[in-house]
């Protein structure tokens, strides 16, 4: 099992932890109020998934105690694109795009996207769909529209 999720670690993939695991390790880290929703290894980087950002850590050196700590904040997503592992190696990739900018409603946008790339057993749909959701009301509220619209475009 070990050697599956470091083989898997080779390949660029992440491999799911639990939720109490990555407490103890990045509890540390979190905001007031800010509780972690999942999180992904990879060797010794993680992404964890929390009810305010995405944490990206990345342990540097031969020891691993240098750490970087980057976030991408879950208001600033405007769009998700997944792709499903087909046959082969394939793997299953998420692709979140957002807004750089910290006034969201600036007159000059800046975009980056990040992709994050899972094993292909991993179910990826729940996450694809949560992200998507949170896209979604993340674009009604930079346009100063509220969930009525939702209405408006639903189909009868």
């Amino acid at each position: 099992m070990a050697f599956g999720k470091f083989i898997q670690g080779l390949a660029g993939n992440f491999s799911e932890q639990n939720k109490e695991t990555l407490i103890k390790e990045y509890g540390q880290y979190l905001l007031e109020n800010e509780e972690i929703q999942s999180g992904y290894k990879l060797i010794r980087d993680s992404i964890i998934f929390t009810n305010i950002r995405i944490i990206f850590t990345d342990k540097q050196g031969a020891t691993g105690r240098k750490m970087s700590i980057k976030s991408i904040f879950l208001m600033n997503i405007v769009n998700v694109e997944m792709e499903t592992a087909g046959a082969g190696i394939d793997d299953s990739e998420i692709t979140i795009t957002y807004l750089e900018n910290v006034f969201l409603k600036a007159h000059n946008e800046h975009f980056s996207a990040h992709k994050f790339e899972f094993p292909k057993k991993t179910d990826i749909v729940p996450l694809y769909t949560y992200l998507l959701e949170l896209a979604y009301h993340n674009r009604l509220k930079i346009n100063g529209l509220d969930l009525r619209y939702k209405k408006i475009l639903s189909f009868r």
